[in-house]
């Protein structure tokens, strides 16, 4: 039966109420095709057809010729219908959980192909879903919005693409609201697409339109189905407006394993000049390895080319800390490697049964072991709970011991000197762990936390290099030499970025150095000076105060192409000219920001600290070095999220999305992370 225009004349609602039903006929019949009739019983009473509410009981028109548009704003103003079940559905810890999910602004019906991006525009307004929920008969039902709905559901939750063609699915849904279109996994495809389009437009305007630098970071991930297939993510990091710390995946693109580190270059080049950010990026964050090495000097030679980077690129090629620290956990666990699998299995022989538990309790008490940790084994992919485990062992050593004596069947027990070897080992794991936990787990992870942390690790692997046991002094010179690899490349970074820092200011940087490079401190405190004085002077360049203050003949509108990663031709051959008038100027004229700031005393130390709104409050004070302090502090010393900050191996691709097309997978990776972002803002 196809659906028709409603006469209003053929409504019964008043009068059907009334009407005799005793002989009426419940008619069923295969030409009743609409979905409407899920929610109707079609009886018949002598010649006349009658279609009755299955939720309300009213009764309307069934006639062949009356359609079912009738029935379907029945249906839609049914209140015992759309009511049913609201209120045991939705606690109030849910309505509050849920406010945010109240999307507004989708076209009509009739609007065009190209302005259904608009769809994808959501505002989050919780009092207009408390509205909707007690009001439903103000509801229209939208096909393409619910169908939009529905697509960005799957991107933020990471549902799987297929779940639109599931029977469970189906039947929920067309159980929920029949005259709801199903989609094909094809379709939730497109609109996904359609989504990650539109969500790109935003992020592109955000970009374009910050107050400060943009610093990159670069992740690679694998496939769940497929070991030899590797993405490479690409995030933002920046300070907002508001002196906020955020981030954004940019870009989740296939690698494919054959390309050289030069084309891996040119890859990421494409995606800056994509976003337009190449005259804006400060910094770039890779793995600690010699292909992130290559690719990275690839990207700063060519970027230094069009004068792009402050300080010659001095800053711009940085590591990441929490990757060293995994590293350096590694170097330790693998010097473990004949010790750790006999800890493991004396843990098991005492853990097969209660009676083996039982003996070893009594043991433990027989040697006075005080320990009040549990024996347990670890995770190998998670080099912490491996920590954990050493921790609790070495606690239990002597019980082990008297173990061996009495079982014989347990014959895993470590040998004396394997033990002391363990003890200074997990030692070295101790120390990993906690720096670990302090720049993953800060309120504020910004740049300048990790200099202090870093400064005490490289302290310390100086006294574990002079270990009189060989094999651990073989160890400690293995790490050491990672981390003066990384030091090298971004001790700098962490030097500047601990001198923003109003508690310490430069004075951090003189305590630690002698104690690091003893005679040569001075030489290397004034490197750092000197970079911090040349990185101010091409902010103050930046500064559109600086025609202002200092006279300098050129227009605010043209002064920002004089500086690093602005849009003014690069052969402005008088560049180094501006640079020496307003250093000149500034030698002649009254104190900079800089002077002032390193002249003042230094601000309280404070836990609850955080340097950017320190910064947000001082910006009038110091216009200049304000901006210098947004992009400095911006740089992510580490890219790991804190829920990763143990894992040995890569991070990987949920094994639904893994098996789609790249184009669909960076669509719905980058979506999620702009959505979710979006939800926690």
């Amino acid at each position: 039966m196809k659906d028709r225009p409603a006469n209003p004349g053929l409504l019964v609602e008043s009068q059907g109420d009334e009407m005799d039903m005793s002989e009426a006929v419940i008619v069923k019949s295969s030409r009743l095709k609409s979905v409407v009739w899920n929610d109707f019983d079609r009886i018949k009473k002598g010649d006349t057809f009658v279609a009755v509410c299955r939720h309300c009981k009213k009764k309307l028109s069934g006639s062949s010729t009356s359609g079912t548009s009738h029935l379907r704003n029945h249906l839609i103003r049914c209140q015992r219908r759309s009511n049913h079940g609201i209120s045991q559905f939705i606690t109030s810890r849910e309505k509050k959980k849920e406010a945010t999910l109240a999307i507004t602004n989708y076209v009509d019906q009739g609007q065009k192909k190209d302005d259904v991006l608009n769809l994808v525009n959501i505002r989050f307004d919780p009092e207009q879903v408390k509205e909707e929920t007690n009001n439903t008969l103000s509801y229209n039902f939208d096909q393409r919005r619910s169908r939009f709905d529905l697509a960005r559901m799957i991107i933020l939750h990471g549902y799987p693409l297929a779940m639109v063609e599931h029977v469970g699915f189906r039947v929920f849904v067309k159980n929920l609201h029949p005259l709801f279109e199903l989609v094909t996994c094809n379709r939730v495809e497109t609109d996904c697409l359609e989504i990650y389009v539109k969500e790109k437009q935003k992020v592109n305007e955000l970009l374009d339109k910050l107050p400060g630098k943009i610093s990159l970071s670069a992740d690679m991930w694998s496939a769940t189905d497929h070991l030899e297939s590797s993405y490479l993510c690409l995030t933002a990091h920046y300070i907002d407006e508001s002196w906020q710390l955020n981030k954004k995946v940019l870009n989740f693109m296939f690698v494919d394993p054959s390309h050289t580190e030069d084309l891996h270059a040119e890859t990421i080049m494409s995606c800056l000049m994509d976003w337009d950010i190449d005259r804006k990026l400060f910094s770039m964050t890779f793995d600690c390895s010699s292909t992130s090495d290559y690719i990275s000097l690839q990207i700063r030679d060519r970027l230094s080319q069009n004068r792009f980077l402050y300080c010659n690129g001095q800053l711009f090629d940085v590591s990441c800390a929490i990757d060293l620290l995994n590293l350096m956990a590694q170097d330790a666990l693998e010097a473990l490697c004949n010790i750790l699998p006999k800890i493991r299995e004396s843990i098991q022989h005492i853990k097969q049964s209660r009676e083996g538990q039982a003996k070893f309790n009594e043991i433990a008490e027989q040697v006075k072991v005080q320990s009040q940790k549990l024996l347990s084994l670890d995770n190998p992919s998670m080099w912490n709970s491996t920590y954990v485990m050493l921790g609790a062992a070495i606690e239990y050593r002597e019980a082990f011991s008297l173990l061996r004596e009495n079982d014989l069947g347990y014959t895993a027990c470590p040998t004396e000197e394997e033990w002391g070897r363990t003890c200074t080992i997990t030692g070295y794991l101790k120390f990993l762990f906690e720096v670990t936990n302090v720049l993953t787990k800060a309120n504020f992870s910004t740049a300048n936390i990790f200099f202090p942390e870093l400064c005490d690790l490289h302290l310390q692997l100086m006294e574990w290099s002079k270990n009189s046991d060989d094999y651990i002094k073989s160890l400690a010179f293995k790490m050491r030499t990672k981390f003066e690899e990384y030091w090298d490349k971004s001790g700098l970074a962490l030097a500047v970025s601990a001198m923003l820092d109003p508690r310490f200011k430069m004075k951090l940087v003189e305590y630690y150095y002698p104690q690091i490079y003893g005679v040569v401190a001075l030489q290397r405190i004034d490197d750092v000076l000197n970079c911090v004085k040349a990185l101010y002077n091409e902010h103050s360049i930046c500064s559109p105060l600086a025609s202002i203050d200092q006279g300098l003949a050129w227009q605010v509108g043209s002064s920002s192409g004089s500086l690093p990663g602005s849009g003014k031709d690069a052969r402005d051959r008088l560049m180094g000219f501006d640079k020496f008038l307003h250093e000149s100027s500034q030698s002649e004229g009254s104190k900079s920001d800089l002077d002032k700031y390193l002249e003042e005393p230094l601000f309280p130390r404070n836990v609850d600290f955080n340097v950017l709104n320190w910064w947000k409050v001082h910006t009038p004070r110091y216009p200049i070095l304000s901006m210098m302090a947004r992009n400095v502090l911006g740089i992510p010393m580490s890219k790991v999220a804190p829920d990763s900050a143990f894992k040995t191996g890569r991070k990987v691709l949920d094994r639904d999305w893994s098996s789609l097309k790249p184009a669909t997978i960076e669509a719905l990776v980058c979506s999620q992370d702009w959505i979710r972002s979006e939800l926690e803002s």
